[in-house]
């Protein structure tokens, strides 16, 4: 966590409203006069304060990986921006998870020539104690079965293990449809099908064991047998990004290369050209730490037991900043939430806005909130979340809840122009599957309302990779969505009819669907309280 000193200079910074960095928007068209929505519109637009929250959440507090110092500092800092804005606010922890401190990642090839390769200690990798690990490297081989794999584990002792696919390219695929000969990407695309089959799944190349998300069973069982380290790469399919995610891994260390650099130690390895590494890491395990949702609440002055509820996850991987996934979802819900105490501090319901922990581990921080408080499920009238990076929203679908789609029509038609005319309602949508946190609530029938938008290559470029950084943000789009997000709170708060929880069809939500792939409506998942590993 940050000393006091330093985080009331943050707290500061991103508090004190200060001129406009943007210019003034244009008015607003509204099809009826409402004075509590066009103030939310200049507010929203003319002075706005997402990108100063934005700065301090991403670039001094950092990506949010759940069980870290990290996660927890902003946590704390939600909690003192509410107490500044004057609504309650709090940390409710939902259990316990594996405790982790990042620091440095030095990684370099030393032989047969010197280069500073470009790579990250996956997260929760055991570090060097900030000494330097020096071995040469040996390719995970092709083995008949998990047995054959167990006889040759004690050739691998004290190497460093490349146990990912070795890609053909590291051109994106769009560089080869606009570049290629047909017979080029005929023979490239074959090539990247063959690598992907052969390295991926459950069974890494007839060893029986999965490298999971990043290094899984397979690194667990190489680490038992002595290995000195664990050489991943998982590429996305766009220029100079790849996923970082996780290790279960306790004394040998794992890090991600960039796809360039994994490609050229696996060359030197496969050709024989004897390739040395040095890893220097800092890390330390901290074993199971407490995890907190922050939770922020203004009380409703006319039906306090019926709730609007404004979500969002918090936690994030760490290869980047998290800024994407979620932060901008995250901040969306802030500082829509702080329109609302500005313009609306006494509505007629209550207003809650929930930042989920451990989303990213199995929606664990939602999950966990719905048994813990029952009540707020039962008493939930809507639920407005976002996950879907930095784009502008341009649908909302009502849950599987025609009812929920006709007060999605209603609070449409009070919109102004600049949003109904670009922002379509999808009704009545479907329930969230699990994708994301609507999904703790929409298995119970609650009114969960998902939102999606433009894409900016979220996929490929920003999510869960090395380059999801503050500067991938669309600040317009968030301005944009942070205040459709205030208006559709007071609108929904405002409602005179609560939403009724009859669900639509399976012909409804997926017309012509039949059989085994027939929907049905998502079952609620039990909230894990502690770290649950993902190894396969």
């Amino acid at each position: 966590m940050f000393p006091p000193q330093i985080a009331r200079r943050l707290l500061t910074a991103a508090t004190v409203l200060l001129p406009a960095t943007l210019t003034a928007q244009t008015t607003a068209t509204f099809p009826t006069p409402d004075a509590t929505l066009e103030r939310i519109w200049r507010l929203g637009m003319d002075s706005s304060q997402v990108q100063r929250l934005g700065q301090v959440l991403l670039d001094s507090l950092g990506p949010r990986l759940t069980g870290t110092a990290r996660q927890k500092a902003a946590n704390d800092w939600l909690v003192s921006l509410y107490k500044q804005w004057g609504v309650e606010g709090r940390n409710e922890q939902t259990g316990t998870w594996r405790g982790w401190r990042r620091g440095h990642s030095h990684i370099d090839l030393l032989t047969p020539r010197v280069r500073t390769l470009e790579g990250t200690m996956l997260a929760w990798s055991p570090g060097t104690k900030r000494k330097d690990l020096t071995a040469s490297t040996m390719i995970l081989p092709r083995f008949a079965d998990s047995t054959e794999f167990v006889r040759w584990l004690p050739q691998a002792k004290g190497k460093l293990v490349l146990v990912s696919a070795p890609q053909p390219t590291c051109r994106p695929t769009d560089s080869w449809n606009a570049n290629a000969t047909p017979a080029s990407k005929a023979r490239m695309d074959s090539l990247r099908a063959d690598v992907t089959r052969e390295w991926g799944g459950a069974n890494v190349r007839g060893t029986g064991y999965s490298n999971a998300l990043g290094t899984g069973s397979l690194g667990v069982r190489l680490e038992q047998g002595g290995v000195a380290g664990v050489i991943t790469s998982r590429p996305k399919n766009a220029w100079g990004t790849i996923d970082v995610f996780e290790t279960y891994n306790t004394t040998a260390p794992a890090v991600a290369l960039s796809c360039e650099d994994y490609g050229l130690v696996f060359r030197l390895t496969e050709n024989k050209q004897a390739p040395t590494l040095r890893l220097n890491l800092d890390a330390e395990l901290l074993g199971e730490q407490p995890i907190f949702n922050t939770i922020g609440m203004i009380k409703g002055s006319e039906k306090p037991n019926e709730y609007v509820l404004l979500s969002a996850h918090f936690d994030s991987f760490d290869g980047g900043s998290g800024a994407t996934d979620n932060g901008t979802g995250s901040l969306t819900m802030l500082e829509a939430f702080r329109l609302l105490t500005q313009v609306y501090p006494k509505p007629k319901r209550t207003i809650i806005v929930g930042h989920w922990t451990a989303e990213e581990h199995g929606l664990v921080g939602s999950r966990a909130y719905t048994e813990d408080h029952p009540e707020v499920v039962q008493g939930l009238h809507a639920l407005f979340n976002q996950d879907a990076g930095t784009g502008r929203i341009l649908n909302i679908g009502a849950g599987g809840l025609p009812n929920g789609g006709e007060h999605l029509k209603t609070w449409m038609g009070r919109l102004p122009t600049e949003f109904s005319s670009v922002v379509t309602a999808r009704i009545p949508g479907s329930p969230a599957g699990g994708g994301s946190d609507d999904a703790s609530f929409a298995c119970y029938g609650a009114p969960a309302f998902g939102m999606g938008g433009t894409g900016w290559e979220y996929g490929n470029y920003t999510w869960h990779t090395n380059r999801d950084t503050f500067d991938k943000v669309v600040w317009d789009d968030l301005k944009h969505n942070a205040t459709l997000v205030a208006m559709l709170a007071y609108l929904a708060s405002e409602d005179a009819t609560t939403i009724t929880r009859e669900r639509a069809t399976a012909e409804q939500i997926a017309p012509g669907r039949s059989g085994p792939g027939a929907f049905a409506w998502p079952s609620c998942q039990k909230a894990p309280r502690s770290t649950n590993p993902r190894l396969r």
